[in-house]
């Protein structure tokens, strides 16, 4: 029982649903507002940094925050949006740096952006995403083998032979989330 209690984590994927949706939705105004002035965002971030094509690079910026918060929220090509908010996130931080030296005060928003993005990349969407429901809907109920086979298949068979379809263990589409804590 107390193992259950210490080591079990009843609420998983309902945390994996929290950092990503909090962290899109706390990050997309930031490149709405790159948006709003996309000159001035490049001429006090990205012209400092000596980067090529200020403007460009401020539209990726901004459009990578806009795009990755929306694929975040949804929980669809999670590890994607995560990607690209961890690419801006790192080069805020490098300018941070560069600019202001280790300023606490300036770098802890950016470190949190950026381990909540890294998390979201090492551990996945969770359950309550659609990246969760397309695998589940699309891939797992598709079976693959089953058209490799029969296209692969080069003995002709007389046509009274029909095959009979095996039974597949199917997986639960959905857990209740005390069920595992409930049953140790």
């Amino acid at each position: 029982m107390l193992n259950s209690i210490f080591y079990k984590s009843v609420f998983k994927d309902f945390a994996f649903l929290v950092l990503r949706v909090f962290t899109g939705a706390l990050l997309i105004h930031h490149g709405f507002e790159k948006l709003n002035d996309i000159t001035n965002f490049a001429d006090a971030f990205v012209r400092p940094l000596h980067l090529p094509f200020p403007i460009a690079l401020s539209y990726i910026a901004a459009y990578s925050e806009i795009v990755g918060s929306w694929l975040l929220i949804l929980g669809l090509a999670t590890r994607f949006g995560a990607i690209a908010i961890l690419g801006t996130m790192s080069v805020a931080i490098y300018h941070a740096i560069i600019t202001s030296g280790f300023n606490i005060y300036l770098l802890e928003l950016l470190a949190l952006y950026f381990a909540a993005a890294f998390s979201i990349i090492l551990l996945g969407p969770g359950k309550f995403s659609a990246d969760y429901l397309i695998k589940e809907i699309l891939i797992t109920n598709f079976d693959l083998n089953a058209v490799f086979n029969n296209s692969n298949n080069t003995k002709s068979e007389p046509s009274s032979v029909s095959k009979v379809p095996k039974p597949t263990n199917q997986k639960k589409s959905f857990d209740f989330p005390f069920s595992s804590f409930l049953s140790s």
